[in-house]
């Protein structure tokens, strides 16, 4: 059995600091520090929503695989400096990869009903694993525009930059993910009653 070569603990931590990847040492209370953190629980979350998935659709389960796979890079990014010398080096997200979210939408979405009203963020857990994905989405999106959102003109690379179109349109997915998951289950979902 291979063991990591990297020590799980350090105590470099224990006095409320920790290192970026660019190497500064921040306060764990840091906004670059709560963007990342909130994209580490989106990939939890994700994690169950696909071990959910992996017998009804495993081509969907592989997809949220790859998205975690994304969302580690844009964690690296987000928890580098703008301006340090690793900051050019970083490439999170790619057109590419925006567009395959924009495909998946796509593909789920012709599969549903035309939306008539709001529905509740209920129905068959997978799809409520998908809902709660993307209000953790949508709060790492908030914490990182106020994060990025800090950064002057050059100083925001355009890795920084695609990382807010890449989460924007993963909180879309992952609305037309519940509703897909609710389909596959035979869940009906249930409108707001005002």
């Amino acid at each position: 059995m291979r063991r990591w070569a990297i020590k799980i603990y350090t105590r470099t931590g224990d006095r409320g600091k920790t290192s970026l990847f660019s190497g500064e040492r921040v306060s764990k209370a840091d906004k670059r520090l709560e963007a990342c953190g909130d994209v580490d629980e989106l990939n939890a979350v994700l994690g169950a929503l696909g071990a959910s998935l992996c017998e009804e659709d495993p081509n969907v389960a592989r997809e949220i695989q790859e998205i975690q796979s994304t969302l580690f890079r844009v964690g690296a990014c987000l928890a580098t400096t703008p301006g340090s010398l690793l900051t050019d080096s970083l490439k999170a997200i790619d057109d590419e990869q925006v567009k395959s979210l924009e495909a998946a939408i796509d593909r789920m979405d012709a599969l549903l009903l035309p939306l008539a009203g709001f529905i509740l963020p209920a129905g068959h857990a997978a799809a409520t694993w998908a809902h709660i994905a993307r209000t953790v989405c949508r709060r790492a999106e908030r914490h990182a525009v106020s994060l990025l959102g800090e950064a002057e003109g050059d100083k925001l690379s355009a890795a920084q930059g695609q990382i807010l179109v890449y989460i924007n349109r993963l909180s879309d997915y992952l609305f037309v993910l519940s509703r897909y998951c609710n389909r596959i289950m035979g869940v009906q979902e249930i409108p707001w009653k005002k």
